[in-house]
């Protein structure tokens, strides 16, 4: 588990750990990063999505719009 999260893209790895681990609300994500909740919401999309591959043994396949961000 550990690595699957090293291997999401650092803000997606905050913004998921700031919900599941510390509790917060999307709201809340958004008004300590700046992002819109919009946003919060695509972040934890791609963190489960990244997630979920790592820990069926497939390799993360990065998303072609991780690299706008």
């Amino acid at each position: 588990m550990e690595a699957a999260l090293l291997a999401l893209p650092r803000l997606t790895r905050e913004v998921f750990l700031a919900h599941r681990i510390d509790d917060l609300s999307y709201a809340e994500i958004a008004e300590v990063t700046g992002l819109s909740v919009r946003q919060i919401e695509r972040r934890m999309a791609d963190a489960l999505y990244g997630l979920h591959s790592a820990l069926q043994g497939r390799p993360l396949r990065r998303r072609w719009w991780w690299g706008w961000r």
